[in-house]
């Protein structure tokens, strides 16, 4: 009996959370004169397909091309230099190691709105902003770098040393074995963390915002400005777009959850 009350109550919280989704789906097969109607239609009684109009009008191509050239230079940048820092607090244990990580940990509760005038006086001082994308790309490495270095810390610390050592008793330099050895064991959990990352650097806002003022670089995460206007708001287009933009994120999503949830418990038992 205890196992199916916290069943029932776990599927209250997850339809609460999963409301909003429902919602903005919902809104946007709605008409406009349906939205804000009272009491609210919880399914529409004139559904609209609005959906290619809104892509080619609001140019989502373009939008959706640049949210993808930052994201994946981001997971490069963030992969490249993320697995070496990984291995390393992984590896060297000591008390000068615990004191970076702390602080790489520390780096996460930086908010980005709040480090987003700094990065942009630097970048402008070093002519970075002549390169949108690139300044954003940066910025936004460094944000998610320390969430890419905790996760991917975890993965190297179940690999034993000895095969390490057994590697480099045959001959293998420590690069060697880190690349031939630890990396190609660990690349359950890289994979995994570098697609969230993706996942968080094609939403991200905050730096294409304001290190970016030409249209045609912004990310599909500024594009929703385009439905908000001084008076009004279309809010049937955003959730329009909307959509378009969270369905392809919410199929990886599914196809990879369990790798996905595999990798983030990784190390938590043994």
């Amino acid at each position: 009996m205890k196992r199916y009350v916290l069943f029932v109550v776990a599927l209250c919280f997850l339809a609460i959370y999963l409301f909003p989704l429902y919602w903005m789906y919902l809104t946007a097969f709605k008409p406009s004169s349906e939205t804000f109607t009272y009491p609210p239609t919880f399914w529409p009684t004139h559904p609209q397909f609005n959906f290619v109009q809104t892509f080619i009008d609001k140019k989502m191509d373009v939008y959706l091309w640049n949210s993808m050239v930052i994201a994946v230079g981001t997971t490069i940048i963030a992969a490249l230099i993320g697995t070496g820092c990984a291995y390393a607090l992984a590896r060297v244990r000591s008390l000068g190691m615990d004191i970076v990580l702390f602080l790489v940990l520390m780096m996460q509760v930086l908010p980005p709105s709040l480090m987003a005038t700094p990065i942009f006086v630097l970048f402008n001082q070093v002519g970075l902003i002549a390169t949108p994308r690139f300044a954003v790309v940066l910025a936004q490495s460094a944000k998610v770098l320390p969430l890419f270095i905790v996760l991917c810390r975890t993965s190297f610390m179940q690999i034993p040393k000895e095969l390490e050592e057994a590697a480099r008793v045959d001959g293998a330099s420590r690069l060697g074995a880190f690349l031939r050895i630890a990396v190609p064991l660990a690349r359950n959990g890289i994979l995994v963390t570098s697609v969230l990352i993706f996942l968080q650097s094609f939403g991200e806002y905050v730096y294409s915002r304001s290190l970016i003022s030409q249209e045609d670089l912004q990310t599909a995460t500024v594009g929703l400005m385009n439905f908000m206007g001084p008076n009004t708001t279309d809010w049937n287009g955003i959730m329009t777009y909307a959509v378009i933009y969270v369905t392809p994120i919410l199929i990886v999503f599914m196809l990879l959850q369990r790798k996905i949830v595999s990798g983030l418990t990784a190390g938590a038992l043994k």
